[in-house]
């Protein structure tokens, strides 16, 4: 009996003419596209620069954090008042004002101040950009300093150097650390809102009656629609694989196999949470809405924008009702670190929890009346 009806899931599944086309090109286009606009890497922060010394070193100082790659002067203002009003046209996002005397006080004082103005509307644009730009006011104090030094000079001073070794991303591209978590996020959004709109489509069409008419069982019922969306997750995977590896050179580090088992748990987890959805919800928009707000918490529970230890404790401990979250966890770690199953047995557990949990539900809560 099984057999008949994964059959037929699938011949309705082949016989829709936009369901097979948005599962392959669904997950190409968002893998192509979203890694690279979601982007939180801070670059092309606009300057503006209020010069009131007009000296050589003034003129070097702005080089270099223009040369520094993160900076775009956008202005050269006579005035602060028309620096914030640069910021207030929004053609701003930074202001650097360089005192009168500023080469002067420097070479006899040998100190001397500048004044940094961040419009932080943006707190993330506002707080790196001017942490950037501090940075390199810091690196330029640093060769002036160098170059004062005598050259007979043999006099040492005790110092150490800072060298960063940054494992997993070494170059810190931003998509890399996405793209692993969009490959989870598509295969929630196709494997939780097509089941969920399964059932209660049959409900709106009146083919449901013709099933809860013969002697199905419910377990064989709920199996059968979720096998068809088991092996689709698969398929949705290996098209990620696919692009992740053609456009962003990205491979896992790890083993292949370990993502297709948990994987295989994730898709059951979810697809059971669309069937428990489908059965409640008695039409296509009360189920479209129904998941909308489960995947959108879920989503934003789960470190894909933001990780699960910078936000706050009540969040915290709100996350572990997203399955997203431990898959996630599971992908960026065999992708990036290369961990192996030993290393996972936290989200092995968790997401097999919430298989047997919806599923369960899912049974449960179908009702089959003749």
């Amino acid at each position: 009996m099984l057999k008949f009806l994964i059959e037929k899931e699938f011949k309705q599944l082949r016989r829709n003419k936009f369901l097979p086309k948005m599962i392959i090109v669904f997950p190409f286009m968002a893998l192509l596209i979203l890694p690279l606009a979601a982007n939180f890497e801070v670059k092309n922060i606009n300057l503006t620069v209020v010069d009131n010394d007009h000296s050589s070193y003034s003129s070097r100082l702005v080089n270099k954090i223009i040369s520094s790659g993160y900076f775009r002067l956008t202005n050269v203002s006579t005035a602060y008042k028309d620096a914030l009003r640069a910021v207030e046209l929004d053609k701003a996002d930074i202001v650097l004002e360089i005192p009168a005397d500023f080469e002067s006080d420097l070479v006899r004082e040998k100190s001397v101040s500048v004044m940094v103005s961040a419009n932080t509307v943006n707190g993330t644009k506002g707080g790196l950009g001017s942490a950037f730009l501090i940075s390199t006011i810091r690196d330029f104090s640093s060769d002036i300093r160098t170059e004062w030094l005598q050259p007979g000079d043999q006099t040492t001073f005790p110092s150490f150097t800072i060298q960063s070794l940054f494992r997993y991303n070494p170059l810190l591209r931003y998509p890399i650390f996405m793209v692993p978590a969009i490959m989870v996020m598509m295969m929630a959004m196709i494997c939780g809102f097509l089941p969920a709109l399964n059932i209660v489509s049959e409900k709106e069409n009146g083919t449901i009656e013709q099933i809860n008419v013969t002697p199905v069982r419910k377990l064989t019922f709920i199996l059968s629609k979720l096998i068809p969306y088991w092996i689709i997750g698969f398929i949705v995977l290996t098209i990620c694989f696919g692009v992740a590896l053609l456009v962003y050179g990205l491979k896992p580090a790890g083993n292949l196999l370990t993502i297709y088992l948990f994987a295989s748990i994730f898709v059951l987890a979810f697809s059971g949470l669309g069937l428990t959805i489908s059965n409640f919800a008695s039409s296509i928009q009360q189920a479209m809405f129904l998941m909308f707000f489960f995947v959108i918490t879920f989503i934003f529970l789960s470190g894909l924008y933001t990780p699960v230890s910078s936000m706050p404790q009540w969040a915290q401990a709100i996350s572990i009702i997203s399955p997203l979250k431990y898959f996630i966890q599971v992908m960026r770690s065999v992708y990036l670190k290369g961990s192996g199953f030993s290393e996972l047995i936290v989200p092995f557990y968790a997401l097999c929890g919430f298989a047997l949990f919806f599923n369960a539900l899912a049974v449960i809560t179908y009702k089959k009346s003749a």
